[in-house]
């Protein structure tokens, strides 16, 4: 375990020693800082000067690294080896964009033919789309598209669609559904015409429970207009590797995109699974995605020797410094740009799912160290006026991820507000930046009261309030600044915190790629469906005399559950009935 490595101990003993310097202490000692701490590529730009870290802290974190086997790990997850070792299944996300005449074998088969094989039917049914030869039942054009998944298969399209709509291809609309609340579906579909209205239902094993309702109320609600089922065809496709379920569903099985178990549905937007962004984009924008991750990976590849200066492996490393030994618990993602403003509930998944582990790979107890932190955020601009009050003068530190662009180039330059645009765009930048200076620097008592006074506060009451005006300082932040929006560079972004995240899974040596805490919640809630089902069932073949006669029809109905889940279910089928 990390704990028990000789690089451990010694970053231990270095940490109790530098710990007490702050950020402007170390900005003092080293007046060009930035130089020393930042790195780039390809336009990409990562400032990580304002953590509290030495340049001996990086050699000991890269140590670490090593000593876990990270080099290794690089090499056997890009190779195809089966390093998700719990479902004995290669992980290779990376695959999905990588150079089209690159082989990468598994199983003794090259598994690039099948993901040419189904970016070229991506590629043929987007063009279709756009140029008018897929129309809807009556013969209109498709103007609406609704993609139906939940979890991986949801979060990265809706990431892309919201960060890419200036790339948009045509006048379409796209939406989301993912909770099995039907509040969200019947909202979205009251607000579309099934004439010209194509689903994409996103489920691997076509079987998801919330999906599949979502999918089931959809295919209901198409046909009440459409009538017959052939008219399904035209309107309904499906990214999923079971063609048996999607054939009795009435979906084409040519209009089923397939994709693998050697793809994670949080790695997945890559995929078939961003079938609904190269319909909103173009296929072509949906390639400049997938070049741009593949940017990155190469980055992270071949950099797999030279840590000091790979990208994602530093981001990572100072995520271990921050989380491990200054014990943050959580970690903030701020993007300036609302174009991101779902960002952060993408890296959320990312993270927490792959690393929120309490064993390691070999099934261990992990002791004496935490995992993956609590990772939450929203737009940085918003949050200065929600929660940035706590993270400056609360009681707890949350490092920060502040992540801006520096061109609104999504504008047209010869429009006569392209000026007005510019200037909120400068506003943007500047409190980015700003809040970055505010973490480090703070504010001390005497400089509040020296401000006080100077607006003309009676030395008194100036004594009083300052107090009130202090800024501790001394909070880490990592500036993460993009050329622009645009395809490709979110998909170098995407690709930045996969590998940051399988970085700290092998430093953490927990599997990142597997997801067993998310079963017991399903498996407890399709008993307990079942169990109100039952008792609507008896309640149906018998004559209910009282309330009495109910509850003990529920009682003897309920076994298994604890006395408060017992009461909640009573709760809900005393509501339901009325």
């Amino acid at each position: 375990m990390m704990n028990r490595t000789q690089s451990y101990k010694i970053l231990s003993e270095h940490f109790e020693n530098i710990r007490k310097l702050s950020l402007l202490d170390l900005f003092t000692a080293q007046k060009n800082r930035v130089e020393a701490f930042n790195l780039s590529y390809d336009g990409l730009y990562f400032d990580f000067s304002k953590n509290n870290i030495t340049n001996e802290t990086l050699d000991l974190l890269i140590n670490l690294a090593k000593e876990q086997g990270l080099e290794a790990q690089i090499e056997a997850m890009f190779s195809g080896e089966k390093i998700n070792n719990t479902e004995n299944r290669a992980v290779l996300h990376t695959a999905l964009r990588a150079d089209v005449t690159h082989g990468v074998m598994v199983d003794d088969k090259d598994v690039m033919s099948d993901i040419r094989h189904v970016l070229l039917q991506i590629q043929q049914f987007s063009n279709k789309l756009h140029s008018g030869g897929h129309l809807g039942y009556t013969g209109k054009p498709i103007t609406d598209i609704v993609n139906i998944g939940i979890g991986g298969s949801d979060l990265g399209p809706v990431l892309a669609s919201q960060a890419l709509k200036p790339y948009r291809q045509s006048s379409q609309s796209i939406h989301f559904i993912s909770s099995v609340d039907g509040y969200q579906i019947y909202d979205t579909l009251a607000e579309l015409n099934p004439e010209t209205t194509l689903f994409i239902i996103a489920s691997k094993t076509f079987g998801t429970e919330e999906t599949m309702t979502n999918a089931a109320t959809a295919r209901s609600w198409f046909l009440k207009s459409a009538k017959n089922t052939k008219h399904i065809q035209q309107h309904f496709l499906a990214v999923s590797t079971n063609a048996k379920a999607v054939a009795e569903f009435g979906i084409d099985c040519k209009n089923m995109f397939q994709f693998w178990d050697f793809v994670g549905g949080r790695y997945s937007v890559c995929s078939a699974i961003g079938l609904s962004v190269a319909l909103y984009i173009g296929y072509d924008n949906f390639r400049l995605l997938l070049d741009g991750a593949r940017a990155m990976d190469e980055h992270f590849y071949s950099h797999k020797h030279d840590l000091r200066h790979n990208l994602p492996a530093i981001l990572a490393l100072i995520g271990i410094w921050n989380h491990n030994f200054f014990n943050y618990t959580t970690q903030i993602i701020s993007p300036y740009n609302i174009q991101l403003k779902h960002f952060p509930a993408y890296v959320q998944q990312l993270e927490m799912e792959s690393n929120g582990k309490s064993v390691n790979k070999n099934g261990d107890k992990i002791t004496g160290y935490h995992t993956c932190p609590v990772i939450w955020g929203d737009s940085g601009i918003n949050g200065q006026h929600a929660y940035y009050q706590l993270l400056h003068q609360g009681t707890a530190i949350s490092p920060m991820d502040i992540i801006i662009a520096l061109s609104c180039d999504f504008s047209d330059k010869s429009d006569e507000s392209y000026d007005d645009i510019l200037a909120h765009n400068d506003i943007l930048v500047a409190n980015a930046f700003a809040q970055a200076e505010a973490f480090m620097c703070g504010k001390t008592y005497e400089m509040a009261y020296e401000e006080l006074v100077k607006s003309g506060i009676t030395e008194d009451r100036a004594t009083f309030l300052a107090k009130h005006k202090v800024f501790g300082g001394n909070r880490p932040t990592n500036m993460l600044t993009l050329p622009e929006i645009s395809p490709y560079y979110l998909g170098m972004l995407i690709a930045l915190y996969e590998h940051k995240t399988f970085v700290q899974g092998v430093i953490w040596d927990v599997n990142s790629f597997d997801q067993m805490g998310v079963e017991l919640g399903k498996q407890l809630a399709n008993t307990i469906l079942a169990d109100i089902h039952k008792v609507f069932l008896a309640s149906d073949s018998l004559s209910i005399q009282n309330t009495n006669d109910e509850h003990d029809l529920v009682e003897h109905s309920l076994i298994g559950h604890d006395s408060s889940t017992n009461s909640l279910i009573q709760q809900y089928i005393n509501n339901r009935s009325t």
